[in-house]
């Protein structure tokens, strides 16, 4: 009987709670779209497409720029093929496309789960939201918006929009995905996140620390979600998705059907060609077909080096504290912007791979 018992707790953990989640399905993966609900990103009437610079002679430079692997030379598409677990790679330059390859039986249109460039898309959000004068400051603190976690420790009074932003948040956090029991693993595989939030304590005030915490997303997410009444998902489906143009619907996965608090921190579900629209409305300041998306001010704020925060600001990289910036994903998704010389690189894949090689190489010969 008891044996029976024991029996009907283990599977009844696998079918609901985040630790049969894990022990399931054992580590984040790039199609986890399939395993969580989610919310639909439509597109609009209208398509925006890149110039072709299939014959361009940046395009005649890349077919021919080749790496080393154990001791042999290789074409930069050979190595994307077979050595990287890369799913899409892509390279814009001036606007025209002069490499794109699809890897691993995805294609175009094929939506993957982004990871933490999710983060970086989360704060054009909550810069569209300021804008709108629905998020009045930074600067307040997240309970103004999230009024539960007064009831919390007393800690997250003190603690705002700007450090979360920042990841200055200070809380007890793993970010290690190392076991079930790490916090973001429950975020991840787990159901009411807000509930699992309000039971976590501070390791430093906030403000004073900067590190890595995806739950910093996550209460971005929610206080969006609080003052727009919309699902982060829908308000990002009518103030990017739409307006930007873009290629392919998107999904952005959630905790649970009765919270429905997406998980702005990992889980937009989407395709290279249209992440490369958000890399593009970056360069442009904000502004898309003469109109402003996000505010000048907040894409600078995002683009402009913060040497005393480790070159992070507000969920998003700066590379070298230089001009340069990106968004980045665990499983080395990327993001790479390089505004002076007007090029993209887009990069998703199954695992992590040497990004930074080929980001170099192709802006050498470039």
């Amino acid at each position: 009987m008891m044996k029976k018992a024991i029996l009907l707790l283990l599977i009844l953990c696998l079918q609901s709670c985040h630790y049969g989640r894990m022990i399931r399905y054992y580590k984040a993966d790039i199609d986890d779209h399939k395993i969580f609900p989610y919310t639909e990103v439509n597109t609009g009437e209208n398509t925006f497409y890149f110039k072709d610079g299939s014959t361009t002679d940046e395009a005649k430079k890349l077919d021919t720029l080749s790496f080393s692997v154990d001791g042999k030379r290789y074409a930069m598409d050979k190595v994307l093929d077979i050595h990287s677990e890369t799913t899409a790679f892509l390279v814009i330059k001036d606007d025209a496309i002069v490499f794109e390859n699809y890897y691993e039986g995805y294609k175009r249109d094929s939506i993957s789960n982004i990871f933490s460039v999710s983060k970086s898309v989360t704060s054009l959000l909550v810069g569209i939201a300021i804008d709108e004068g629905k998020i009045e400051s930074v600067h307040d603190p997240i309970t103004k918006y999230i009024p539960e976690l007064n009831d919390a420790d007393p800690l997250f009074k003190k603690l705002t929009l700007a450090h979360l932003l920042d990841m200055r948040a200070g809380l007890e956090f793993d970010e290690s995905y190392s076991s079930p029991f790490d916090e973001v693993s429950r975020l991840y595989y787990g159901k009411k996140q807000l509930k699992q939030i309000s039971k976590m304590k501070f390791n430093y005030q906030p403000g004073t620390h900067h590190e890595y915490q995806s739950v910093c997303t996550t209460l971005l997410g929610i206080a969006v979600e609080r003052v727009t009444g919309m699902q982060l998902g829908k308000y990002l489906e009518t103030k990017l998705w739409i307006p930007l143009e873009m290629e392919n619907p998107a999904t952005w996965s959630y905790d649970d059907e009765k919270n429905k608090n997406t998980k702005a921190f990992c889980c937009l579900n989407t395709t290279a060609i249209d992440l490369a629209k958000i890399a593009r409305l970056m360069i442009y300041k904000g502004e898309y077909n003469g109109k402003q998306i996000v505010s000048k001010a907040w894409v600078e704020k995002l683009v402009t080096p913060n040497k005393e925060n480790d070159c992070y600001q507000y969920q998003w990289y700066s590379k070298n504290c230089e001009e340069d910036f990106y968004a980045l994903g665990i499983l080395g998704q990327q993001v790479y912007v390089s505004p002076s010389e007007d090029l993209i690189i887009v990069r998703l894949g199954k695992s992590w791979t040497s990004n930074d090689v080929f980001i170099s190489r192709i802006k050498e010969v470039l």
